[in-house]
């Protein structure tokens, strides 16, 4: 019986270390999406490699529990009408079909990066934009634990005020589609962090990393940027994944700056007009957002929090006000 029971116990255990879980993609942009997956070169399957993604549209995707690779949105894409061939203006995968099917995205591209049941049983994920941007990204894990498992992502629309050394232009197309990272701009290894720039002692943030860092502090700027932009939670999590998420802004070549601690921030204006000598301003988020205010730094600026009908509204001294660009 004893021998049963062990038995019993260790299948349970293995049952429990394969159970999959669910990456639920959201489409919260004004256009359709063609997200895609790549997986590590050790990953098991996964049951797609891109899709089509409305408007105001979810998929959920089951994950093997054990898959380490990245995922991202391709945008403005079409099929020429004689070869069949489908591409994108931005973060293509180059396989000439909707299925990515093993390839990456061209940068540049906003990645959501995971590796589930990593060391430790825990699920490490990072939003990353060494490879440049296109989208706004949320990564938002559905186990919410106490000194883990926090939300990351990259909320703001950078295309609009990405500088004209890295901005992607395309025919027809106002303004930047996409923000090419220094590296591909301009092959530089000081900005590769490649060559003699090699190591994290060598290869430092650059004026064009710092503008991704500052805008997206919780996401990758360069290859050696902070580890804490990597996050945790607890193996067997599901992911609820956004682009585009709520609240964002997109930002023009002029706008708002907040400075807070020597960084300056894109600011989310407030949806009703103020006077120009108020103090202070009140945002209205998800209550499943609050998280995502934590690179804003706002401990013990905030003059009032509370919920309501599911919101947390915010009411914030003005420190400094700016107008001007990156």
């Amino acid at each position: 019986m004893a021998h049963r029971i062990v038995l019993f116990v260790i299948l349970l255990v293995s049952l429990s270390e394969v159970e999959p879980v669910s990456f639920k993609i959201t489409n919260r942009c004004r256009n359709t999406i063609w997200p895609g997956f790549l997986s590590g070169a050790t990953s098991p399957p996964l049951p797609t490699t891109g899709f089509r993604l409305s408007r105001g549209k979810s998929k959920s995707v089951t994950i093997p529990a054990s898959w380490s690779g990245r995922l991202w949105a391709r945008t403005l894409c079409s099929q020429d009408p004689s070869s069949g061939s489908f591409s994108c203006l931005t973060a293509d995968c180059g396989s000439g079909k909707v299925e990515c099917s093993g390839s990456g995205a061209k940068p540049p591209a906003t990645l959501a990066e995971f590796t589930l049941n990593g060391t430790g049983g825990l699920d490490f994920y990072d939003v990353s934009l060494v490879d440049g941007y296109n989208l706004p990204v949320l990564i938002l894990p559905k186990k919410i634990v106490l000194g883990g498992c926090g939300a990351t992502g990259c909320l703001v629309d950078l295309n609009g005020a990405c500088p004209r050394d890295l901005k992607l232009l395309a025919r027809g197309r106002r303004g930047g589609v996409a923000c090419r990272s220094a590296c591909e701009a301009f092959g530089d290894p000081r900005y590769c962090c490649s060559d003699a720039y090699a190591t994290p002692d060598t290869c430092q943030p650059s004026v064009y990393s710092l503008f991704f860092k500052h805008a997206c502090p919780r996401a990758y700027s360069y290859a050696y940027d902070d580890k804490t932009s990597t996050y945790t939670c607890a193996t067997g999590a599901d992911y609820v994944i956004i682009f585009c998420p709520p609240p964002y802004t997109s930002i023009g070549s002029s706008y708002n700056l907040w400075q807070l601690n020597g960084i300056k921030i894109p600011w989310i204006r407030s949806p009703e007009p103020k006077a120009a000598s108020a103090l202070l301003q009140t945002l209205s988020f998800p209550f499943e957002f609050l998280d995502t205010l934590d690179p804003l730094d706002l401990r013990g600026m905030l003059s009032d929090v509370r919920e309501r009908e599911s919101c947390i509204h915010i009411t914030v001294v003005k420190h400094e006000h700016l107008e001007g660009s990156f």
